[in-house]
């Protein structure tokens, strides 16, 4: 790990740190959640991070989705997959998923080599199973609990698992590896803003669809990383005690 990279994640970790004395001022004393013991923070900067978006990100997302055609978009979007599915090898690999590691790395030499570095997602097309995994997913295999759920000032849902590997998930994003730092930064960018502009619809559905679209996106976001974490296979959670 390059010095940069060790200052940065200090830095992660203060910030983290910073986050949860401010939430222990802010938490509710009672929550309808159990998961979300921070409720009155998170509301709070998700109200933040929802007005930063309109403002900034989203409007950019729109021109993007606008000016650039959809195949160039789609090319950006299995590039960045493909860059996913690198590291979703060394996480499969690590809580021993032995098919989910098997497709994972057909995945990356099919679209590497036949589909163009990635820009073209060949796999898909011959049916090879996408199973995403980053660390914080790898530590719920292992075993460790969510922890609470935290929304974070710009970079919004987390869990407290999530948090503590966020060191880790960044050091295994292949771009944070470019020796250029222009580069990195550029390519940062272009993947945030092809994210948030394929989530364009969805969040216009939540805008129109929900009454409180802070729970429906704590909720989806809740569902989904437990839908990852047992990769599509997720047990029944027992009932609550009357």
């Amino acid at each position: 790990m390059d010095g940069q990279s060790a200052i940065w994640n200090r830095r992660v970790v203060a910030g983290v740190l910073l986050v949860m004395c401010l939430a222990s001022g802010h938490a509710q004393t009672t929550t309808a959640d159990p998961r979300d013991p921070l409720e009155g923070f998170n509301r709070a900067v998700y109200r933040l991070n929802d007005v930063l978006d309109r403002a900034l990100v989203k409007p950019v997302a729109q021109v993007y989705g606008t000016v650039v055609p959809k195949i160039v978009r789609k090319g950006v979007g299995n590039f960045f997959g493909n860059l996913a599915d690198m590291w979703s090898v060394v996480n499969n690999a690590a809580a021993g998923r032995g098919q989910a590691t098997g497709d994972s790395v057909g995945r990356v030499l099919v679209n590497s080599t036949i589909g163009l570095l990635g820009l073209v997602d060949v796999a898909s097309d011959m049916d090879i199973q996408k199973h995403p995994a980053d660390f914080g997913i790898t530590l719920g295999r292992w075993g460790i609990s969510p922890g609470p759920y935290v929304v974070l000032p710009l970079l919004g849902p987390y869990t407290l698992r999530e948090i503590v590997a966020f060191p880790v998930d960044r050091q295994g994003n292949l771009v944070n590896q470019l020796d250029d730092q222009a580069t990195r930064d550029g390519l940062t960018v272009v993947n945030i803003i092809d994210v948030r502009e394929s989530f364009l619809k969805a969040g216009d559905v939540v805008d129109a669809a929900a009454l409180d679209p802070y729970a429906f996106t704590r909720d989806s976001y809740l569902q989904r990383q437990r839908y990852r974490q047992f990769d599509g296979e997720v047990p029944e959670e027992p009932e609550a005690a009357p």
